[in-house]
């Protein structure tokens, strides 16, 4: 090649440098799905259902128009299938029909015989199911990809980013494809290019609610990355990754005003002077008729836009809460083992010393954890937005280097199994502190289910979510598991059952169903553990099997109610609190939901011993048939072994017949 020829390629080939340099690193692969989403519950082949799955995802492979729902066989309710498939807003039609081959091919071989599947390619998204779920917002799965450079000016970036992927979400949501996206300029040399999508069949207002928990989780300070769900997804990098071509142009500037002509005849004047009113008066009146129509849209839509605006300010407010990872590595001694306080389903946590003398409690995802993104979300967007004395204080989070850290306020005491069910602490809990305990924990729930701006369900109450601060004041933690209600909503069903099991309500472990009165079950077993200084399950008594329900029910039916009651109290407590405490506790684990009190009601009976409280039935999960005998034979070989504790008392001294019935 000769020095001209050189001289002259020398410029295309730096821009391909340029070019190359710029582009990211793929965190993914194109040819593997980006998220997959399987259900629970499998279908046989062959069967009527197979039949009807084949016959939906040829339907669905074969759409055009990037977007398109089916349903297969909707007479036969239990075998119709429905599909929903839908292609990015710059996907050409070959690479659309290539992307939903792919995954009508990957569904159902990464989700073998199930009922429910979802698969998302970079420029699709492929969904099934055997139930209609169709404009039904999906937020239990949730991937992060992330490019691992990081930026030369994270401050300058993150900002430009954080005012690029909300406008352009804020502007996704109110349009009919759904999608959006947008480019900005973070410096001379660089830009950022945005992209978020919803599902086509879902509301603007679940579009917005989508986007705004995606974007909380978005990787900052990175060259690119992505956060992607069944019902929508966001993406950023510092190169085109999608067609310039579905980029909105700018505004075009306005028109100069018309200029005016030089004076002529009069006759000249008169047809100016005609038609120069004419060419006015037509304007004005159109732009009335136009002022009027935008007074009346905007406020017909002011509503949507308040809500929508005031959403995103929500997420937005929750970066505020972001820590830098160095800063909890100092504060944790590097998590080293010594700042260990403990460790749950999701991961250890550690004490830490920020720089200006706070203590605080860091949770670090267990990289075995069966937990993740979605419980992390739910902590960070739940929690950061409740605010009661016996709900545990987030103070934030922290998502760096592949670690995802929760930040909470430090809580010496530690939880309350620590000392309820260590021999050698359990004495230092006495009734004063229990039925605090007792009173705080219904307090919380209370401002859970009814009192906050959001209805929540926790669906994992147990002893060792209730931390302690330094006045043994409870503090109801742990909200990865936590479901948000709209307000006219009163249950929902889940077909992934987490949570604890001797916490969990029949309906809930059984079925799937959970709802306030899940939680009022749940509680009412705390009550017991709390009373008795015993674990929901184990062995009772002579060293023989009986769960704590039953074991404390059968004493209750037998008029021997005060001796499971906790020997560590030593008697210093009021027989009557004591008693009633265990009537409320049992009226929370009645096995029909509708038998257990609200919240409100279990706060009412507490502050009140005025307040008459109903019967109990025997609770869920109580011993039944040939085994109650067993479990008499039991009672009397305990009451023989027990102390004295409370032999003496006659009804004289306890008011008996409406909390004990013999």
């Amino acid at each position: 090649m000769s020095s001209s020829s050189l001289a002259a390629s020398l410029p295309l080939l730096l821009l391909v440098l340029l070019v190359v340099a710029l582009n990211p690193t793929k965190t993914y692969s194109q040819d593997e799905p980006i998220l997959t989403d399987c259900g629970d519950t499998n279908y046989t082949v062959p069967g009527p259902f197979a039949s009807n799955l084949a016959s939906l995802l040829s339907n669905l492979t074969s759409s055009t128009s990037g977007f398109a729902t089916a349903v297969s066989d909707a007479a036969s309710s239990s075998a119709a299938a429905y599909g929903l498939a839908q292609c990015r807003l710059d996907a050409t039609p070959s690479q659309c029909a290539s992307c939903l081959n792919s995954s009508a091919t990957a569904a159902p071989a990464r989700c073998p015989l199930r009922t429910s599947a979802a698969v998302r390619f970079d420029y699709c998204l492929l969904r099934y199911s055997d139930r209609d779920f169709f404009s039904q917002l999906n937020d239990d799965s949730i991937n992060r990809l992330i490019n691992s450079e990081n930026v030369t000016d994270p401050t300058v970036f993150n900002s430009r980013l954080r005012d690029l992927m909300y406008d352009i979400a804020s502007q996704a949501a109110a349009k009919t494809s759904r999608s959006g996206v947008g480019i900005t300029n973070y410096s001379d040399f660089g830009n950022i290019y945005g992209m978020v999508q919803c599902t086509r069949d879902l509301s603007q207002d679940d579009c917005s609610l989508c986007l705004q928990q995606a974007l909380a989780f978005l990787p900052y300070g990175r060259i690119g990355g992505q956060v992607v769900k069944v019902s929508c997804a966001v993406r950023f990098e510092i190169a085109p990754f999608f067609s310039l071509s579905v980029v909105p142009p700018p505004p075009s500037p306005p028109s100069p005003p018309p200029s005016s002509t030089s004076a002529g005849s009069n006759s000249g004047k008169s047809k100016n002077t005609s038609r120069t009113i004419l060419i006015i008066s037509i304007p004005i009146a159109a732009s009335a008729v136009l002022i009027v129509a935008i007074c009346l849209w905007i406020r017909r839509s002011k509503p949507i836009k308040r809500r929508l605006r005031r959403n995103y300010e929500e997420v937005r407010s929750v970066e505020s809460l972001l820590f830098d990872l160095a800063t909890l590595r100092s504060a944790t001694n590097n998590f080293s083992d010594a700042n260990k306080l403990g460790e749950g389903g999701f991961g250890p946590v550690y004490k830490g010393t920020l720089a200006n003398g706070d203590d605080i409690a860091v949770k670090r995802l267990s990289r075995s954890s069966g937990q993740g993104l979605v419980e992390m979300k739910n902590e960070v967007i739940l929690v950061a937005r409740l605010q009661h004395r016996n709900l545990v204080r987030l103070l934030g989070c922290c998502l760096e280097e592949e670690e995802m850290l929760l930040v909470y306020e430090y809580l010496p005491n530690t939880s309350l199994d620590k000392w309820l069910f260590d021999p050698n602490r359990r004495g230092s809990l006495d009734w004063a502190r229990r039925y605090k305990i007792i009173e705080g924990i219904a307090r919380g729930l209370l401002y859970l289910h009814e009192d906050s701006r959001l209805k929540i369900v926790h669906r994992d109450l147990k002893a060792s979510n209730i931390l302690l601060d330094g006045e043994m004041n409870p503090k109801i933690s742990d909200f990865g598991l936590a479901k948000l209600f709209n307000i006219d909503e009163t249950q929902g069903n889940t077909s992934r059952i987490a949570g604890t099991y001797g916490y969990m309500a029949p309906e809930y472990a059984m079925h799937g169903f959970f709802s306030a009165k899940s939680d009022v079950f749940s509680y009412g077993v705390l009550i017991l553990e709390i009373l008795t200084g015993q674990k929901n399950s184990g062995h009772q008594g002579s060293g023989r099997f009986l769960d704590l329900l039953s074991y404390v029910w059968s004493h209750w039916n037998r008029g021997m109610a005060l001796q499971v009651v906790d020997r560590s109290l030593h008697e210093q407590y009021g027989p009557q609190e004591a008693l009633r405490c265990m009537h409320i506790g049992l009226l929370c684990v009645q096995e029909e939901p509708a038998e257990r009190p609200g919240m409100a009601s279990v706060v009412l009976m507490l502050s009140s011993a005025s307040v008459t409280l109903p019967t109990p039935s025997p609770p869920a999960f109580y011993v039944h048939g040939s085994s109650i005998q067993e479990a008499a034979d039991l009672l009397e070989a305990d009451r023989a072994a027990q102390l004295p504790l409370k032999e003496r008392w006659s009804e004289n001294e306890v008011s008996i017949s409406e909390m004990e019935p013999r």
